[in-house]
């Protein structure tokens, strides 16, 4: 091997690439919110992690933070976020409420969001630090690079675990992940 060249394969220079690249868009509501934009300050910095162009619309973005408390109501838009996120695609669901509920038990909230959309990487707490997200943010670089999951896996996932329209969200069951 001379020095200078680096072989490699096309699929481990396209999986460098995502993982130095995560484009994240952050469904943030409540106590979460304001953590997330502390991780966005200088303080945290989460560019050094290789997601520093938040993206505020799904189609540009391949990392979704769902953070704090989501409504029943609210549901069907954070659905229809993550269909319109490209290929592939990551989610971090952030806090106890996002992940079950947290402390608000009650017929409006979501009691978890893996039970409508796939959830890679669980961050505990109430609201956790952003030194939690920013490991969240590494697991998902770890994800990438080991390459686990493929595109054709998210989408036969997403066939069988996202409702159709009109039907009822209550009656989806939990995800292989959840």
């Amino acid at each position: 091997m001379k020095e200078g060249f680096l072989v490699t394969s096309v699929k481990d220079v396209i999986r460098w690439g995502q993982k130095n690249s995560l484009w994240p868009m952050s469904f943030g509501t409540a106590c979460c919110g304001i953590e997330i934009m502390a991780l966005l300050g200088p303080r945290f910095d989460l560019a050094r992690f290789g997601a520093e162009a938040s993206r505020f619309t799904p189609r540009q973005s391949d990392l979704l933070i769902v953070a704090g408390r989501v409504s029943i109501k609210m549901m069907p838009v954070l659905q229809r976020i993550y269909e319109q996120m490209p290929e592939p695609k990551w989610v971090i669901s952030m806090g106890a409420c996002a992940s079950s509920g947290g402390v608000f038990n009650t017929y409006t909230l979501v009691q978890g969001v893996d039970q409508f959309i796939p959830v890679d990487v669980y961050v505990p707490g109430c609201p956790p630090r952003p030194e939690a997200l920013i490991d969240a943010v590494m697991e998902i670089q770890q994800i990438i690079d080991q390459g686990d999951v493929t595109i054709a896996q998210f989408k036969a996932f997403a066939k069988t675990h996202n409702p159709a329209p009109g039907q009822p969200l209550l009656q989806v069951e939990r995800g292989p992940r959840g």
